[in-house]
């Protein structure tokens, strides 16, 4: 090694914004009442630098380090702490931090402890403990506050790597980096501190392994032990189990048989040995307490130690039939690199090629994770270049399946080499155009999956045309349509409809596209022809991807099925194809897949208008997407989160999953995801009354024009802009779309778009033509289906007919779009109708009882005007908003300031406010009591 990286002796701490929340609660606290906090957490997550944040942070008084020595001694009792601690607060709040407090023996721990629970608030103590959990926690600490430190997300992981080296990584060693610290931030920084410039830059080779017995234990805070060589062997044995399980326990059988072949059991005696304390043993599985503890272990031991382990493994893992984790620990049994024995190459070449052929066998049952361990440990002892980058890519490929992008990018790091042939190239570039695609800036996933396209072209020509098929879902996710098209060119002469090999294997890397050469031939047309608007030539293959899927089992195939099916607007194809593609993925143990499955699957429920069930499998999809991190599928079920929740009462909930899909919208690319979530935000607006703000968000998206949002949004947002223009006095704006938007009702990909295309016509028609348009809008709801658009329309054609002084019709469709607004849980606009029928003199069921007496004394339509005063609408917008004059609103606002008594816009605000609350609660108070009387009508 020619030098090390300098590390920064100081950095700033990443993340940690709960466990910083609780500390300053204790701190701020501290000058009236005391308090105590425990931090809990494996070694090198960084209690210690909390504790000193702690204490650089606290001015209300002194602080005192607490440990054996002057304060506490191994003889202190309670007591005699206790009134140590008192003694230093009696004239000022101090904070009291103690480091390592699981280091001090028993009875101290115990006195500490004790004293801990016994102070009281008023004596202005701060105590602030931490202890490791790579042992069980004292019972007595764990009785007082635990806060528990979780590993660093992978973007604060990052955050912090890009702090200690000023950015100097290269791409390629941050993302090994990152995989190898597995967000413990001590171990990250001991990572960087053993690279030399050159190796940090991505210049030399890096060291293998990365993470070392010494950069381990540093870590670790030294090599873990036990107190006697069984304990030593039982520690190593499971952790070298570890090594090959899908989780962090192993079988407890399977340790006992290795052990007993190891060495002799101990001699009974009158007690057992206890289990070491890095242990933990729930049932029949063992696990180590810290995962770092566990690989220091495995790290730290003398090789031929650890050699003897897996062998012994291996030999009751192949006794029992476990093929591929038998030949795992019987490679790990060989040694390799710096461990080999001489003369060992041959051996080591056909362990790796064993490995390699039984991870491909799929026949066997196997999970995702354990594939991928298995192909990149025969990458390991395999000398050929090319044979080496192929089985990196297939480690990598199956660490998608098993939703581990972290450990996928390094493996694609180790595959890289200019020299292989261009088809192993090729093959490694569509894995990483996939990992991009689903976690990443979908431009970069564009380019690498277009690279992949020509490097197979010449040899695998069927996996050439899946990735130029996913290289365009890259450009049409990006919203770009020049791409996208030149993308979706038609194919080269040498397509075949025969899958190459392996064309068909487990394939989330390459997208939606995996499947047989047909179906990525007939989706590559219709989606061109589609993009093109050429519709009545994009239905015909689109409808072949969708026939075809009706008899797939395997989830990819279904997935593009599904999105040929949500392209025709075939709704119910696809929501069936998108139920079949989750089944098979669970079936299949996908982790990967398994997020895919139910975008696809909220799309459909949420084109179908089932907001409740788009949400049920969106708030599934979005924890599932996080787990597998894909931030862009996370990002997706964020925007259907949101439009679900646009429609019903609660506005925090769409800015929340607005915010957050936009946040990684904007940084990956996402254009489509981007415009979701602006529809979304717009559609609350348009909902809770506020059609400027409706107007301005959604203008955006569909006006004509170089800025006109994505190209596959922009037309279902349409309706909701017309809506809303009209009523911000913007008629222009509203007819200049509705050219384009009839052209794409016609095509029919959309069941509610020539309904909605009616209703928006009728909004902008003369009155003479306007009544024969509501009446057609809803004559083809009925043929559609779906409650909520259906509903929207009876809504604005019940306050067309109020306006016309109609009264008895304006009811009938009023009640109706209530009704419909209530079966699909359409809350805020289901109050819109309620305030229709008010101003009618017709109260909804069960709305009067709950309204308070103060505003109960206004007209229905001072209260509708209060109300959108009250969520700060101008008195030019509540009049556009309710279809009256400006003097009118003027006229009926000065009414209720001297009715209610306020002088100001602000005081009505917070007045409404209060009511409004008031009868919230007093609406959840009927509905325990309507459920008390129904349980108990059933229980007689």
């Amino acid at each position: 090694m020619t030098g090390e990286t300098t590390v920064p002796t100081a950095v700033r701490i990443h993340g940690r914004s709960t466990q910083r929340k609780a500390l300053r609660a204790l701190l701020d606290a501290l000058p009236s009442h005391g308090g105590q906090l425990t931090l809990a957490g494996e070694p090198g997550l960084g209690r210690t630098a909390l504790l000193r944040w702690a204490a650089r942070s606290f001015r209300a008084g002194p602080v005192l380090h607490l440990g054996p020595g002057p304060y506490v001694s191994a003889h202190s009792t309670a007591e005699q702490l206790l009134d140590t601690l008192r003694a230093a607060a009696a004239a000022t709040p101090v904070l009291v931090c103690v480091d390592d407090a699981h280091l001090w023996d028993a009875p101290a721990r115990t006195a500490l402890a004790r004293a801990a629970r016994r102070l009281r608030t008023a004596d202005r103590v701060g105590l602030l403990l931490s202890v490791a959990t790579d042992r069980a926690v004292d019972p007595e600490f764990a009785r007082l506050p635990l806060v528990h430190l979780d590993p660093l997300s992978p973007s604060r992981a990052a955050a912090l790597l890009d702090d200690v080296t000023d950015g100097a990584a290269a791409p390629a060693v941050r993302e090994q980096l990152l995989a190898e610290a597995e967000g413990n931030p001590a171990l990250l920084v001991a990572l960087v501190r053993r690279l030399s410039p050159a190796e940090l830059r991505g210049h030399r080779p890096l060291p293998h392994p990365l993470a070392d017995a010494s950069a381990l234990a540093e870590a670790a805070g030294g090599a873990p032990s036990g107190p006697s060589a069984h304990a030593r062997d039982l520690l190593l044995t499971v952790a070298a189990a570890g090594q090959a399980a899908d989780g962090a326990d192993v079988d407890a059988g399977l340790v006992h048989d290795a052990l007993r072949r190891l060495r002799p059991p101990p001699a009974p005696g009158p007690r057992a040995e206890p289990l070491p304390e890095q242990l933990a043993l729930a049932g029949d599985r063992l696990r180590f307490r810290s995962p770092l503890v566990r690989r220091t272990v495995h790290a730290t031991a003398a090789p031929e130690r650890r050699r003897a382990v897996h062998r012994a493994l291996a030999d009751v893992l192949e006794g029992g039939g476990h093929r591929l984790t038998g030949l795992l620990h019987r490679s790990w049994s060989l040694g390799g690199g710096p461990e080999s024995a001489p003369g060992s190459a041959d051996r080591l070449a056909a362990a790796a090629d064993r490995l390699a052929a039984v991870a491909a066998d799929a026949t066997l049952p196997a999970s995702h994770r354990l594939r991928a361990t298995a192909y990149a440990r025969a990458a390991e002892l395999t000398a050929d270049g090319a044979g080496r980058a192929e089985r990196y890519t297939a480690a990598a490929e199956q660490a998608l399946l098993a939703g581990c992008p972290e450990q996928a990018r390094p493996l694609l790091a180790a595959a890289r080499d200019p020299a292989v042939p261009a088809a192993v190239r090729g093959r490694a570039e569509l894995v990483r155009g996939g990992t991009e695609l689903r976690d990443g800036p979908v431009g970069d996933a564009h380019q690498s999956l277009l690279l992949a396209a020509s490097l197979l072209a010449a040899d695998a020509p069927a996996e050439a045309a899946a990735a130029a098929l996913a290289a365009a879902d890259a450009a049409w996710a990006a919203g770009d349509l020049s791409a996208c098209l030149a993308t979706l060119a038609p194919e080269p002469p040498h397509r075949t409809e025969n899958p190459a090999p392996g064309a068909d294997g487990p394939a989330d890397a390459r997208g939606p596209a995996a499947g047989t050469g047909a179906v990525v031939h007939d989706h590559r047309v219709g989606m061109r022809a589609l993009l093109e608007g050429r519709l009545d030539r994009a239905g015909t293959p689109l409808r072949q991807v969708v026939e075809r899927g009706r008899t797939e089992q395997r989830p990819e195939a279904l997935l593009r099925s599904a999105a040929a099916a949500l392209l025709l607007g075939d709704v119910d194809a696809a929501r069936s194809g998108g139920a079949r593609a989750l089944a098979a993925a669970r079936q299949l143990g996908s982790d990967a897949l398994v997020p895919r499955a139910l975008e696809y699957l909220a799309y459909a429920e949420l084109r179908a208008g089932r907001h409740p069930q788009a949400r049920t499998h969106a708030e599934e999809g979005l924890r599932t997407a996080l787990r597998a991190g894909q931030r862009n599928t996370a990002a997706h079920h964020r925007a259907v989160l949101a439009l679900a929740a646009s429609i019903e009462e609660e506005p925090d909930v769409v800015a929340r999953h607005v915010t957050a899909a936009l946040d990684t919208a904007r940084r990956h690319g996402l254009a489509q995801a981007a415009a979701l979530a602006q529809w979304a935000a717009a559609r609350a607006d348009l909902g809770r009354g506020r059609p400027f703000d409706a107007a301005d968000r959604l203008g955006l998206l569909v006006l004509p024009g170089p800025g006109r949002g994505h190209f596959a949004v922009w037309r279902l947002a349409v309706p909701c802009f017309v809506e809303a223009a009209v009523l911000a006095g913007r008629h222009e704006d509203a007819r200049a779309v509705l050219t384009d938007f009839a052209d794409w009702a016609a095509f029919g990909a959309d069941p509610q778009a020539a309904a909605q295309l009616a209703r928006c016509r009728a909004l902008l028609a003369p009155a003479e033509h306007a009544d024969g348009l509501y009446r057609h809008a809803l004559d083809r709801h009925d043929e559609a289906g779906g409650d909520f658009e259906r509903a929207r329309t009876a809504l604005l054609y019940g306050k067309w007919l109020r306006r016309r002084r109609r009264p008895r019709e304006a009811r009938d469709r009023l009640g109706t779009a209530l009704a419909g607004f209530e079966r699909c849980g359409a809350g805020v606009w289901a109050a819109q109708a309620r305030d229709e029928l008010r101003a009618l003199g017709a109260a909804p069921h069960g709305t009067d009882a709950a309204a308070p007496t103060r505003l109960g004394g206004l007209t229905p339509q001072q209260l509708r005007i209060a109300r959108h005063v009250a969520e700060g609408a101008t008195n030019r917008e509540v009049a556009l908003a309710l279809a009256v004059s400006t003097r009118t609103v003027d006229y009926h606002l000065r009414k209720v300031f001297a009715a209610l008594g306020v002088r100001s816009r602000l005081e009505l605000a917070r007045l409404v406010g209060e009511a409004e609350q008031a009868q919230e609660v007093q609406g959840a108070r009927e509905a325990r009591r309507a459920g008390h009387h129904e349980k108990t009508g059933a229980q007689h």
